[in-house]
């Protein structure tokens, strides 16, 4: 280590110096990962997939695509917890033989569970393109997961969470963790 050796010599104040610039640097990064996305152009699939969690923000914009782009299968995933309410009362009361309606439940309620749940759909369904709604701060993390679960083309479109500051850093905080764990521990080996 003799950078941290290097930052001892010149003292307390080299160390901070130091510290600052890190934290500084992984703002940036944190910043273009999770909130600077590039603008997506979304195109028809054969489904439109909403993950769980945040459904009165990501679920409108999932249906406005499905009807905007003629998609013809928008599956949600149903996760029964209070950030999901509005895609689990939708999947609780919908038309049971609606075919363009598919309701699921990962296993294990987190983007992990969720992941592999889309891979195991795109293979029994035989699709080969699919659009995944989520929100900003979880577009790129979901994004690596998923593309490790499936071969089919993956499209990732952002709904907006209208944070402030105080949210963004702690999503860039949980993120970046979450980001470095998908890289680090992949979710399935080989996708379905």
């Amino acid at each position: 280590m003799p950078i941290v050796a290097a930052l001892r010599r010149k003292g307390p104040s080299a160390v901070l110096l130091g510290v600052a610039a890190l934290l500084a640097a992984w703002i940036i990064v944190a910043v273009q990962l999770f909130y600077l996305l590039p603008p997506s152009k979304p195109h028809a699939t054969d489904a439109i997939i909403m993950l769980g969690g945040k459904s009165e923000e990501r679920l409108p914009v999932a249906m406005r695509l499905q009807a905007q782009l003629d998609i013809p299968v928008l599956a949600l995933s149903q996760t029964n917890t209070a950030g999901n309410w509005t895609a689990d009362l939708y999947c609780d009361v919908r038309d049971h033989t609606d075919q363009h309606v598919l309701c699921f439940s990962p296993e294990g309620l987190d983007t992990r569970g969720e992941a592999t749940k889309i891979g195991d759909l795109v293979a029994e369904h035989g699709w080969r393109s699919i659009t995944v709604v989520t929100s900003r701060y979880h577009v790129s993390r979901a994004e690596t997961l998923i593309e490790q679960c499936t071969t089919a083309q993956v499209q990732m479109v952002a709904s907006d969470p209208g944070f402030g500051p105080g949210e963004w850093l702690r999503r860039f905080v949980i993120e970046s963790a979450g980001l470095v764990d998908a890289k680090i521990r992949p979710e399935c080996l080989a996708p379905r």
